[in-house]
């Protein structure tokens, strides 16, 4: 089986820049596309960024049994089609939330999990404020769920603290590095 990275923590965190810096460094690995109900940001592309799904179409592959994991979250549904794991690759990175990692626990217990952290609760404010893609509402609900969430890091054996970007990054390198499957045609991380 393709080797798993699992990468949780907080919306707002950095999870999305620090997977995207990953995948350049680590051209064998790749980025599980999850599937959400929730509307297309600005920009984003259906099958690049996530399969956006309507609520009816997710339920309907959820009793087919296609996800490895899926929750709710600040009022839309996301979840890891198991599709997307059997992708040849040197590893494939799951970008999914604290429930889904912990159903992931659960059916890839060979995954290795990271657990990013804020430096503080009022970095990651000043985070979920400054990319202005969410509305007032969502970042209430995502800062009121976010001290549970903060709290459960302590679950994981990793954790990366995302203060320095470059100092986090040379963290989950080197997990990537120690996880992936040989590839001839990519080079080592």
């Amino acid at each position: 089986m393709t080797p798993v990275l699992v990468i949780t923590g907080p919306s707002g965190v950095g999870k999305g820049t620090l997977i995207g810096a990953l995948l350049e460094r680590c051209p064998g690995m790749q980025l599980s596309v999850s599937a959400t109900t929730r509307s297309p940001r600005e920009g984003e592309v259906n099958g690049r960024d996530y399969h956006f799904l309507s609520g009816q179409e997710f339920e309907e592959r959820v009793g087919r049994d296609e996800f490895v994991e899926h929750a709710e979250y600040a009022g839309n549904r996301y979840g890891t089609l198991r599709s997307e794991l059997e992708r040849p690759a040197r590893g494939i990175v799951l970008e999914i939330d604290l429930q889904g990692a912990r159903q992931v626990r659960e059916t890839l217990p060979d995954a290795t999990q990271v657990f990013i952290a804020p430096p503080s609760l009022e970095a990651l404010e000043h985070r979920l404020r400054g990319r202005a893609s969410d509305s007032e509402e969502q970042i209430a609900r995502r800062l009121e769920v976010a001290p549970t969430e903060l709290a459960a890091q302590q679950e994981f054996a990793r954790v990366v603290e995302n203060d320095d970007l470059g100092a986090a990054l040379e963290e989950l390198v080197g997990l990537a590095a120690s996880i992936s499957a040989p590839d001839e045609r990519s080079p080592n991380p």
